[in-house]
């Protein structure tokens, strides 16, 4: 079967349910958004919600979907910055215990936080503190980095750091990988569209986006973006929340309807939906099948606080995709 790497910040999520959603706006975030902040507005921020309900798990987007692959017993590995904290430790001792390979880089810098602050209606916004996250760099990308994979997933995040994510992309097509994006931000596709839409065109073969980030790739609604996107990469995925999804390869296109669930929290429903899409392709599924095992992933992890499920669930999960 084939083997899976990402590439992402490797961060810590401190995940905080708001009582309402005033608490965004006396922090001026905007809903829904990740805005990235220095070290100081984040210790001010957590300040701020402490006495909140809070829970602490692994974050960040692509080592969402990675541990999620890992679990469906995927081979995965994972290429990341930590600091040398109780942070990193935590980071690295949590993929070893999902089955993740871990290429984990130390940096004197802290470990990476993101404060996920999630609103009644479980959409989620982000503080994110990248701290030892953004030292990642071209230089930590050598010719042997993705040797043995197959396929390398990218979160949108990194585009911020140019020179590292089209040096980290070359080197994997160098080596016979394919390359899958996810896009993670509407606010981030906006502030790099010319060079995402570069890398798309020359590098990128899955490319997942919810309807927010393909408006803004494309200026256009989902359906049409959905079109323009397939042209420029071999499978488009557009995620509609809860209307579902629309993938496209070729002239092959597919809407899947989303699960009927109880909705508790958003975050991690995208990388989830992106690990049951591509446990389906290394699989060598149909793409209505691909989407379907994503859309089962998503459904399930909003039900519950943060990017993880409970054994339990797993096995429900895992039996379900089964009957696929």
């Amino acid at each position: 079967m084939a083997k899976i790497i990402a590439m992402g910040s490797a961060l810590v999520d401190v995940i905080t349910l708001l009582e309402d959603d005033d608490t965004l706006n006396r922090l001026s975030l905007p809903k829904g958004s990740m805005q990235l902040v220095d070290a100081n507005t984040s210790a001010q921020i957590e300040s701020q919600i402490r006495d909140l309900n809070q829970n602490l798990t692994c974050g960040g987007s692509a080592a969402n979907t990675i541990r999620a692959l890992a679990k469906l017993g995927i081979k995965t590995g994972y290429l990341g910055k930590t600091g040398i904290d109780r942070f990193g430790d935590f980071f690295e001792k949590n993929m070893h215990e999902c089955g993740v390979v871990p290429h984990i880089i130390k940096s004197e810098t802290s470990t990476g936080v993101a404060l996920a602050l999630v609103s009644k209606d479980s959409e989620r916004t982000f503080a994110t503190y990248l701290g030892a996250a953004s030292e990642l760099s071209a230089d930590d990308i050598l010719p042997t980095t993705f040797t043995d994979f197959d396929i390398l997933h990218i979160e949108g995040y990194l585009v911020f750091n140019h020179e590292l994510i089209e040096k980290a992309i070359q080197t994997a097509k160098e080596n016979g990988l394919k390359i899958s994006l996810d896009m993670a931000s509407y606010n981030i596709v906006k502030e790099n569209l010319e060079f995402l839409r570069y890398l798309t065109e020359k590098y990128v073969d899955i490319l997942f986006a919810n309807e927010e980030e393909a408006k803004a790739f494309t200026g256009k609604e989902p359906e049409e973006a959905l079109e323009i996107i397939s042209h420029i990469c071999d499978i488009a995925v557009v995620k509609i929340g809860s209307e579902g999804s629309f993938v496209k390869k070729g002239n092959y296109i597919h809407q899947e309807k989303a699960l009927k669930i109880n909705p508790v929290d958003s975050t991690g429903a995208g990388d989830y939906y992106a690990a049951g899409f591509l446990y389906g392709l290394v699989n060598n599924w149909d793409l209505s099948k691909c989407a379907k095992a994503g859309t089962i992933l998503a459904g399930n992890v909003m039900e519950f606080i943060g990017p993880a499920l409970t054994e339990e669930r797993w096995r429900i999960v895992k039996e379900n995709i089964g009957k696929l």
